[in-house]
């Protein structure tokens, strides 16, 4: 038996390989065309076609669609069109595509892929085996550890929003400090991630960020977390190690998010959270003129408690 392929349980056929990791779609199981399946030990005895057996399913497809879609490594060298400064150090196995820029005192470590257009400024550094996509770039002071991905539109190291209001004006206060990549992060798509104020900005080991997210100056983020899409994250802000921030989540500054809290989506959080769990401060999508219902309630709200309270005095007198 041959397995080229990977496919979800629906459009499985002949040579593909697919994977059950979520029960709702456990009764795809018996009409799916794949070659073989990746299932849970419970799920095993519900097919008859081979198997590979896994605790966690979902972990065993993502390697073996490595397996079979493995990443393609550019040529090593320097394109004739890069520019990279004298004072420069680019690995002998890097790859520099076409009109990307290295910055004086940058180290560029080995097997490291630079995309075509990625620019990186003075004095930083980027670890073996990087991937910088098509049009990143680092600011100066940035440094990149081993294996990390950063995905095309990222733009690292930034001025924070760092303003002193001054006889009705602003006054820029300069932004003077670091921004450090851990190793095995992975950077999404036009995700920003602003350099410290004073100090540093860190990003640990193995964080995943999705797209389009803003991380403010002088933040750290803790190894092994993961934030979805479109969050936002103002300065001086601390979230732990093992966090999951759901999309479009909003996280005010100066605060402290210990390790294994899980933020739902569009979660907006002002203060911060000292003990673990699952924090949710947003509306589910009600049909619209339920939620204008709800809405009216909400601005009665006030006059309602006052009623309430007024009438447990009023029951409080009666009973003295």
């Amino acid at each position: 038996m041959l397995i080229d392929r990977v496919a979800t349980l629906d459009a499985a056929g002949k040579g593909a390989i697919a994977f059950l990791s979520n029960p709702r779609y456990r009764d795809r199981l018996a009409s799916t065309r794949a070659s073989a399946v990746i299932v849970a030990p419970a799920d095993a005895p519900s097919t008859e076609l081979p198997k590979l057996v896994a605790a966690n399913p979902y972990a065993t497809y993502a390697r073996v669609a490595a397996i079979l879609y493995p990443t393609r490594a550019p040529a090593p060298g320097v394109h004739p069109t890069a520019v990279v400064a004298a004072g420069a150090r680019v690995a002998p196995s890097a790859a520099v595509a076409a009109h990307a820029v290295v910055g004086e005192r940058t180290a560029i470590g080995e097997r490291a892929n630079i995309g075509a257009g990625t620019v990186i400024a003075e004095d930083c550094s980027v670890g073996d085996d990087c991937v910088l996509h098509a049009r990143v770039v680092l600011y100066a002071h940035t440094q990149v550890g081993s294996r990390t991905i950063i995905h095309s539109g990222a733009v690292i190291g930034a001025d924070g929003f760092g303003m002193a209001e001054e006889g009705g004006r602003w006054v820029k206060v300069p932004q003077i400090g670091r921004t450090l990549i851990g190793a095995d992060v992975e950077i999404g798509a036009n995700t920003t991630i602003d350099r410290g104020a004073i100090g540093e900005t860190v990003i640990e080991d193995d964080v995943k960020l999705d797209n389009q997210i803003q991380i403010g100056h002088n933040c750290r983020v803790g190894a092994h977390t993961a934030i979805a899409g479109c969050v936002g994250i103002a300065g001086s802000t601390t979230i732990g190690r093992y966090c999951k921030i759901g999309g479009a989540a909003m996280i005010s500054g100066h605060l402290v998010i210990v390790d294994g809290t899980t933020v739902s989506a569009s979660t907006g959080v002002f203060d911060s959270i000292l003990s673990p769990g699952v924090y949710t401060s947003t509306f589910p999508a009600l049909p619209h003129r339920e939620w204008q219902h709800v809405a009216s309630a909400m601005r009665r709200l006030r006059s309602i408690v006052k009623r309430l309270r007024a009438l447990e005095r009023a029951d409080s007198d009666k009973e003295a």
